[in-house]
């Protein structure tokens, strides 16, 4: 069963880090596994430590501009019913602030960029724009090679992998802002089932493909396992522009592979000089009081 906070927690072996090229055309929704071409040898994924605090929560990492500049360098293969993202428009709604150490008030307008929506979204909830870009990838391929149904689905936000999605949330601003929305909210209530410390996380929904501990160091990487709560086996690592086996599940590979292809190393560590220690949240969530957060 889901519920309108729930993500899509996908099995998808989506597109790959830089040739990003898709075997096969359309796109499958649901439990599909699919193989995905020239990828870089993940040696050095990390189950404990995807993504650093800082690297995940710097809203600052790209400007509205350098988020279309980046769109736009995509090699993007656009349909009739679904253009580029580069130059996708949609109207936007507006969204109350929800308080201290949570996501700020956004302003809508009737036609705005991907770009503009994304870099906004990005600043109202303190996530980094980048974590959102390798989202809407690895969830849909909506970088280069968007559909009409992805775009309905674009971050996977209210859509399980053992149920149909929730319509209510769907729209590219919807899915968007929910994900950066539900990243606050895992944060800011962080007693979850993935946490900071050893958590058993599984391969597979199935629950016969099995589990083992990770040590969880930091607040960002247990964001991505309550959105995508599977880790990749040792068939999935050992071979990532393959399918894997029957328990392989890419999910948070992928992010990691897309991030690090993209962006570079996703460990970098801020200095707190230059963004507060709210942004580098090792241990969890410690600024809670409104004195943290200033709008």
């Amino acid at each position: 069963m889901t519920h309108p906070g729930t993500p899509r927690r996908k099995l998808l072996a989506l597109v790959t880090a830089i040739a990003v090229v898709v075997v096969g055309s359309g796109f499958a929704l649901g439990g599909s596994i699919r193989r995905i071409e020239t990828i870089a040898a993940p040696a050095a994924f990390d189950p404990g430590s995807i993504i650093s605090d800082y690297n995940f929560f710097n809203p600052d990492a790209m400007t509205e501009a350098g988020v279309q500049s980046f769109l736009e360098r995509r090699a993007c293969v656009a349909r009739a019913d679904a253009p580029c993202l580069w130059e996708f428009r949609e109207a936007t709604t507006a969204q109350p602030a929800q308080g201290a150490g949570h996501c700020a008030a956004y302003r809508p307008a009737a036609s705005e960029r991907a770009s503009r929506i994304i870099a906004k979204v990005a600043k109202a909830c303190t996530i980094s724009p980048r974590v959102l870009l390798v989202l809407l990838q690895k969830e849909q391929s909506l970088l280069t090679r968007p559909s009409a149904s992805g775009y309905l689905r674009a971050t996977g936000y209210g859509c399980p992998d053992t149920a149909d999605c929730d319509t209510e949330y769907f729209g590219f601003f919807n899915q968007v802002y929910r994900a950066a929305w539900q990243f606050r909210q895992y944060t800011q209530e962080p007693e979850r089932a993935y946490k900071v410390g050893v958590v058993s996380v599984g391969y597979n929904p199935d629950p016969s493909c099995g589990a083992t501990p990770v040590r969880i160091r930091n607040q960002a990487t247990a964001n991505l396992y309550n959105y995508t709560p599977y880790q990749p086996n040792e068939a999935a690592l050992a071979q990532p522009g393959d399918d894997g086996d029957g328990c392989s599940t890419h999910g948070n590979l992928n992010f990691w592979l897309f991030y690090t292809a993209w962006f570079g190393p996703s460990q970098t560590v801020g200095y707190p000089t230059v963004f507060g220690s709210c942004l580098n949240l090792v241990g969890g969530q410690p600024c809670r009081g409104p004195e943290f957060w200033p709008r």
